[in-house]
């Protein structure tokens, strides 16, 4: 594992951790007491992580801070108290989705396709606008993070001192290979890769949330990534998206963070009144007119203004097939046990990367997104001859549709039993009716049509209230997991299996 400045590995501390807590504790508490912080812990070493685009481009890479590994450790002491103190007194709103215990890129995509499909349901059109800060980790101003943001939200005394001397007066080199380049100082931004940065931007960007709530309209946040939207049924509420992107635009001139207007856009979804449209919708950030697309890439899911999934379920099938020839055609060893390894780790991750939020229920879907395992097991040594049933037995893989299922009952477990932060009387009602038989926790399936017929939360409903408390335990999550993969679903399997 890389080092930081210092040269002591992580795996030095981890495997010395009985005997060195004592002493780390005793030097973290005299620090924190005179709010000090070394010199060496405000050296990083950068490295260049590659996003995507060309190679060749520097902004198409996320500079990654490696610091000393003792900071790293009292950072991350002080994130968890500050970040419980933050919950406590409900500081962190809830339209935040990153960084956030209980939430995560499948609860943000959730929350507004919820709101989406139940819009669409109603004959009711919105209007989505995605915000793109440009490199926001790195310019946020770091006065007004100590001085003003974090002070107005009750941090003070040493911590605040403390939290100022780590900020302020960094230096970094950045490392490629074994070439160093000079020192910089670093005169804005909260450090990437630490374990106090995403707790400090969440404070620095919380307060934008309530000013676009203010305005009426809704936000969704994701660390920096952000889309706006609100239902359009007449011109004043095109009126009301644009003062709220007007109201943006000078939060962000005030807080020092630019927005990148060439990567921001709208979408629109459902039935816009053509009383609007009429008009002319033109929704502008710093008198740049936004273009209107039909599909865009929403936290990895392709999202279509008609609310189907089939240009994601396309792209991550062409891509898990290329990924899937690659394994077979580079690895060396053709040892059965190394390839399916292989792709569990490289493959089956892109066909199920939030599938709760898009599991297709059309029949050709279902068997393109197979389609990918079934090729690759049958290319394996000695399995061409077996059906596809035999050989998901011989190799002990259940099939992607059924995994898909698991998911959704998964997910549908956590919303039931409040183990994640999505609130359960925006997504399902329990059943009135008596309970005789099943298990005690029936949902209530109401009539809907549309998108919001092949959303999760109609869509896992039958298979949720099949479930039987006789052979499905409830009790916690891991037995749940591990009965459900005991229990025959296939009444709701549609996949081929020949």
């Amino acid at each position: 594992m890389s080092s930081g400045p210092d040269g002591l590995p992580p795996l030095l501390l981890k495997r010395l951790k009985h005997s060195l807590a004592g002493p780390l504790a005793m030097i973290y508490t005299q620090l924190l007491s005179v709010a000090a912080v070394p010199d060496e812990w405000k050296q990083a070493i950068i490295t260049p992580v590659f996003k995507k685009g060309a190679t060749g481009n520097v902004t198409n890479y996320r500079p990654i801070s490696l610091t000393c590994v003792p900071c790293k450790i009292m950072e991350r002491v002080i994130s968890r108290q500050m970040y419980s103190f933050f919950q406590q007194n409900k500081i962190i709103h809830k339209a935040q989705h990153g960084f956030v215990k209980g939430n995560s890129t499948c609860t943000n995509l959730l929350e507004s396709l919820n709101d989406w499909t139940l819009s669409f349901n109603d004959k009711h059109g919105v209007t989505i606008v995605y915000i793109d800060f440009s490199r926001a980790f790195d310019t946020v101003s770091q006065k007004k993070l100590i001085d003003a943001r974090l002070t107005s939200y009750g941090i003070g005394g040493n911590l605040l001192n403390w939290l100022r001397n780590f900020i302020c007066g960094r230096t970094h080199q950045t490392r490629i290979g074994s070439a160093m380049s000079s020192i910089a100082k670093l005169f804005s931004g909260v450090i990437q890769g630490s374990g106090l940065g995403p707790l400090l931007f969440l404070t620095y960007i919380n307060e934008l949330i309530e000013i676009m709530e203010s305005c009426g309209v809704t936000i969704k946040l994701f660390a920096d990534d952000a889309k706006v939207y609100a239902e359009i049924n007449d011109n004043r509420d095109v009126e009301k998206l644009q003062h709220a992107l007007d109201l943006l635009v000078k939060w962000a001139e005030l807080w020092q963070l630019k927005i990148a207007t060439n990567k921001c856009f709208t979408m629109n979804i459902g039935k816009i009144p053509s009383s609007v449209l009429l008009t002319g919708i033109d929704y502008c950030i710093e008198d740049f007119i936004l273009p209107s697309v039909l599909s865009c890439r929403d936290l990895g899911v392709i999202v279509s203004s008609d609310l189907s999934y089939r240009e994601h379920i396309n792209a991550i099938v062409q891509k898990a097939h290329q990924r899937a020839n690659m394994i077979l055609k580079c690895f060396v060893c053709k040892d059965i046990k190394v390839l399916v390894r292989a792709y569990h780790t490289y493959v089956r991750p892109i066909l199920e990367y939030n599938s709760v939020v898009w599991s297709p229920i059309l029949k050709c879907e279902i068997d393109a997104l197979e389609r990918v395992q079934r090729r690759f097991t049958k290319r394996l040594r000695g399995m061409n001859l077996l059906s596809y049933t035999d050989r998901l037995i011989r190799l002990e893989l259940n099939t992607l549709e059924l995994r898909r299922l698991h998911n959704d009952l998964i997910m549908c477990y956590k919303i039931v039993f409040g183990l994640i932060d999505l609130n359960f009387t925006g997504f399902f009602a329990f059943s009135p009716a008596v309970v005789t038989r099943g298990h005690q926790y029936k949902l209530y399936k109401s009539r809907v049509k549309g998108a919001r017929n092949t959303f999760f939360t109609s869509r896992v409903i039958n298979a949720w209230n099949y479930l039987s408390s006789d052979t499905v335990n409830f009790n916690s999550l891991r037995s749940f997991k591990r009965t459900i993969a005991l229990s025959d679903f296939s009444t709701f399997v549609k996949a081929s299996m020949v």
